[in-house]
């Protein structure tokens, strides 16, 4: 029990501080340019970005991502943030709840008493879901008040891990099995390293209908793990560092597979999160940048963060004529050649992407 509490405090230090960012990929969601509208016919306050999700209402399409749980520290940190998200209308995830579930350990996995109407997500491992009942998984959720279950891929991430898996077989007749018994949604999820279409197209196929790309671009757990590896693992964390597909890239390869995408990997601002709702995902999510807003400021730092992004998420649909979310998705898009040649050829994004140079 205290090596697993150990590894989740050395995760809040290093992506706090640590140098633990992809070294050379971005989330190449820069590449998304949104045409301006200069004649938008609307004050800023008439764009309207609610939404619901699992049944429960949100002022934006936007979650404080899967970060932390299991270990002290955490119970402040994410009441802190839950309790902001409740105040802002977003939603909130916990990070993996393995020590929950294998430890009973709830540091950090109680929050509803002070964000009672957001989605709360709750998250575990796909070889920890393949070992328990579903029974288990679904007190798990119970505890921990969670609406829908995010299962995290990371087979990168635990191969460079001391502690980590590497047997990653039957995780798909899992996701099927949690699909049809859990009674809960369930959202299949990466962790840094992206999702491609034939993953979503099979994800879909298991009868899953929610996705989280978690993208190469932002904070990379392969390396988060290097800086905890010895021996030979840091050699070979260093070569896969930058190993995945970056977050805009997964959204494209989504594009027309009729799932619901949570956008996360990289996104720390309002303007790149609206560019990921053009692609066509569903929803954003930010980590890192919000866990080190609260390290350093606590929950005015993590408010005020925060009701920044929601304003440039605002001024971004006003400014290419979008009142909504879901019009924004009509709009059309420049891409940059990196991303472009990531878009299937039969993605309905296709027939929306303009500009002499955009082929």
């Amino acid at each position: 029990m205290s090596d697993i509490r150990s590894r989740k405090g050395d995760h809040i230090d290093l992506c706090i501080d640590g140098d633990v960012g992809f070294q050379r990929r971005t989330n190449l969601l820069e590449e998304v340019e949104l045409l301006h509208d200069a004649l938008p016919e609307m004050a800023v306050e008439d764009v309207d970005l609610s939404c619901t999700i699992f049944g429960r209402a949100l002022k934006a399409p936007l979650f404080i991502a899967a970060m932390t749980g299991g270990v002290d520290r955490a119970e402040k940190i994410n009441r802190d943030l839950a309790s902001v998200a409740q105040e802002l209308g977003i939603g909130f995830a916990f990070g993996s709840q393995r020590p929950l579930l294998a430890h009973g350990i709830e540091d950090g996995y109680r929050v509803r008493d002070v964000a009672p109407d957001i989605p709360v997500l709750g998250n575990i491992g796909i070889v920890q879901a393949r070992e328990a009942t579903v029974k288990a998984l679904s007190e798990m959720l119970e505890t921990s008040g969670a609406d829908a279950m995010c299962v995290h891929l990371n087979p990168a991430m635990e191969v460079i891990q001391p502690e980590g898996d590497h047997d990653f077989r039957d995780g798909l007749p899992t996701l099927r099995l949690l699909a049809r018994a859990l009674g809960k949604p369930v959202i299949a999820k990466e962790t840094g390293c992206g999702l491609s279409r034939s993953v979503g197209e099979r994800i879909k196929n298991a009868g899953i209908q929610w996705v989280d790309t978690s993208g190469a671009g932002g904070t990379s757990w392969v390396g988060v793990e290097t800086r905890r590896a010895k021996g030979s693992g840091v050699a070979l964390g260093e070569r896969f560092w930058d190993w995945g597909i970056p977050t805009g890239a997964s959204v494209a390869q989504l594009s027309g597979l009729q799932l619901n995408v949570i956008a996360t990997g990289g996104i720390s601002d309002g303007l790149t999160a609206t560019r990921a709702i053009a692609l066509g995902a569903t929803a954003v999510g930010i980590a890192r940048p919000i866990l080190q807003a609260h390290a350093e400021g606590g929950k005015d730092a993590v408010r005020a963060q925060l009701q920044l992004i929601l304003k440039e998420m605002r001024l971004a649909h006003m400014l290419a004529g979008a009142r909504t979310s879901a019009e924004l998705q009509t709009k059309p898009v420049v891409l940059g050649a990196k991303l472009l040649r990531w878009v299937p050829s039969d993605a309905p994004l296709r027939q929306r992407i303009v500009g002499m140079g955009a082929f």
